[in-house]
This record gives structure tokens, C-alpha cells and sequence, in this order.
């Protein structure tokens, strides 16, 4: 199919006052859609999610930590430079694209004393060497900010208060420029009751790239692959996922990068083990799911990879009709906005 018009399947309107600038507060009081087997919907508060959970769920997060990738530096002429960090490369060296051209061999001044040499371009990535002995990532942490997508710019939340709010309140593992929205919901009071009511949760890191915010372009729908991730499964989550599967429970990730990460993880008999890795798992409608069983999601930007992958769960059209009956009532849509639970075919109806 051609690409534009495979693009404008997955295309819907909205306000733009239904764009979500800032989180729920609390966290857990944003509206929750939830989407049936049979077809049936409820609209209910995310804090209500055990409601509808399936008995013994095994609930499976990302842990990865955003960081404040964002930094801009002096260039020697006087110049400034906006970066965006990528990742470590070494001890004191890291991959960043900058937003203007730089040259290699010169120094990029973070601030007086601190400086990054820039070692040399590789594709669209910049190389680069602290000058001392700090590490990369606490550079970003000390002077950097957080990086968000296009439609936040518009946020009302100052840096403090945005590190906080953009970050989920189980991040462990840096190395994400996005936050895995859909487990922004979480509050420690709704996890403490999630697994006193006899629900499991398991954990993996996914650390979202930089291509979570780009387009897709014709060579993604030609090599049926996305930009490249870095995910891992720890043997406590294979082990229990394996266990779950043999049980007949239900197995639902929160988020898309967590389905990604145990997806990709799976063989082919749909077996999960232990293993770190590089993904491109581009899941389109069709794709038969070896691991995941049902998915707790935000609303996604139009025409985005990540609507493809809700829709591989609930079909496309099903998907596009509930989108545009929550954006009627009031939903808040993408990162800051609210959620969806798509129920396996065990979940309660």
C-alpha cells in the first residue's frame, strides 16, 4: 500500500484544547476508558483500574528513568548550541545531536571549566568527550533539562516540577528522552493495592529513543522496523511471565515500550528468558502477540507507530471509534493525558 494513504488510515481529528499540557493531579484521577472483548466500554477514573483488571493479572512495567537529555552549550565563536543526548559511549563519552552544525576537534562550553570536545559526526549523531571527570549523565542531570514533546511546549510546569511530573514514581534505570506515559498513572497507593488484590507486577526497562518523537517515513513501512531501542528483561520477570502463561493468566503491559521490550524478547514457541538487547519491533495490525494478552495505553498522536500498536490489539477501525467518542466526552489525549485498558479476551466483561 502506498504510504500516504497507509498514513491516513490511522489519521483522526482533534482540538487542540483536548492536547493534555500538564498530568492529572493526583496522578491516579485521570479518566480510564476501558474497551471489552465484546465490544462494551466503560468510562471510569484511572484510581478505579482494579475494577476491571482480570483476576490474578501479572502486570508488567518499564522502569527506565527519563533524563534532562536536553543541554545547550557555547560554541567558541559565542555561538550557542542546543544538544540532545543520546547515549554513553564510555566512561566520559556520549552520542548527542546538536541542532546546528558544530565542528569536529572544537570545545563546546557547558559552563566555564566545563567543556565537551567533539570528536566526530557519525550519521546524524555527534561523538563527543567530557573534558574532566565528570560523567555525561550528570552533566544532563546538574544543567540540563527535560526533553518533551513538540505539542508540550506549551506547558505551564517549570523544570522542577516537570522532572518530576515526567517521570513515573517507580523510575529506576537512566536512559530514556520520554517518559513511558501510560505508568504515569501509577501512585504508590494504587501499586500497593494492585498486588493486594492478588495481582502481579513485574518489571523491565525499555529506554525510549529519540524516535519516539520522529514521523514515520516510507523506509520504516518498507523494512517493517522502527528506530532501534535498548531494552532488558530481568530472570525475575521471564520467570514469572513463563509462569503465568502456564497458569492461564493474563499477561498486560502498561505502556507500549513495555509490550515492545517482552515482545521482543520472546521466541518464536513464545517463550521469555533472561536477555538484554536492541529492538525494532515495528507491531501492526496482524501482529500475532506471543507474550501480551491486554495493554493499559494512552491516546496517541495521529498517524504514529504507537496507534498501529494499540491497533494490532483491537483493530483499527474499533480503535478510531473509540478515540473519537472519548475526545466528544472530554478526554485529555497523549503524554500527560489520560488512559485506555484494552481487557484480554479473559478479562472481565
Amino acid at each position: 500500500m502506498d504510504f500516504e494513504k497507509l498514513l491516513a488510515q490511522y489519521d483522526y481529528e482533534h482540538p487542540e484544547s483536548a492536547v493534555a499540557l500538564a498530568p492529572a493531579s493526583p496522578r491516579d484521577s485521570a479518566r480510564l476508558l476501558v474497551l471489552r472483548p465484546d465490544g462494551s466500554e466503560s468510562d471510569d477514573t484511572f484510581r478505579n483500574l482494579l475494577k476491571y483488571l482480570p483476576p490474578k493479572s501479572v502486570l508488567v512495567m518499564n522502569e527506565t528513568k527519563v533524563i534532562p537529555a536536553r543541554l545547550e552549550v557555547s560554541k567558541p565563536t559565542g555561538g550557542k548550541v542546543r544538544l540532545l543526548f543520546v547515549r554513553e559511549a564510555g566512561a566520559r563519552k556520549f552520542y548527542a545531536l546538536a541542532d546546528r552544525p558544530i565542528d569536529e576537534g572544537s570545545l563546546l562550553a557547558v559552563v566555564p571549566r566545563l567543556q565537551f570536545e567533539v570528536v566526530r559526526r557519525e550519521g546524524t549523531e555527534w561523538l563527543m568527550n567530557v573534558r574532566g571527570s565528570s560523567s555525561p549523565l550528570s552533566i544532563f542531570k546538574k544543567f540540563g533539562r527535560t526533553p518533551i514533546p513538540p505539542y508540550l511546549k506549551a506547558t505551564p510546569l517549570r523544570e522542577k516540577i516537570l522532572r518530576e511530573k515526567y517521570q513515573t514514581v517507580f523510575a529506576k534505570h537512566e536512559g530514556s528522552v520520554a517518559a513511558p506515559t501510560a505508568s504515569l498513572h501509577f501512585t504508590p497507593r494504587l501499586l500497593k493495592k494492585i498486588r493486594a488484590a492478588g495481582h502481579s507486577i513485574v518489571n523491565v526497562t525499555l529506554h525510549v529513543g529519540l524516535g519516539t518523537f520522529a514521523p514515520l517515513t516510507p523506509q520504516h513501512l518498507a523494512e517493517g522496523k522502527l528506530h532501534e531501542e535498548r531494552f532488558e528483561i530481568p530472570a525475575a520477570t521471564a520467570k514469572a511471565v513463563a509462569a503465568a502463561k502456564r497458569q492461564g493468566r493474563p499477561v498486560i503491559a502498561v505502556g507500549t515500550t513495555a509490550c515492545r521490550a517482552v515482545e521482543s524478547a520472546a521466541n518464536a514457541k513464545g517463550l521469555l528468558a533472561k536477555r538484554a538487547g536492541k529492538t525494532r519491533l515495528f507491531v501492526t495490525p496482524g501482529y500475532r502477540f506471543k507474550i501480551v494478552d491486554g495493554l493499559i495505553t494512552n491516546f496517541h498522536v495521529p498517524k504514529s507507530s504507537l496507534l498501529m500498536l494499540v491497533s494490532a490489539f483491537v483493530g483499527r477501525g474499533r480503535l478510531l471509534d473509540a478515540y473519537r467518542r472519548a475526545i466528544a466526552r472530554g478526554f485529555r489525549m497523549f503524554s500527560f493525558g489520560d488512559a485506555m485498558l484494552i481487557l484480554p479476551k479473559t478479562g472481565k466483561k
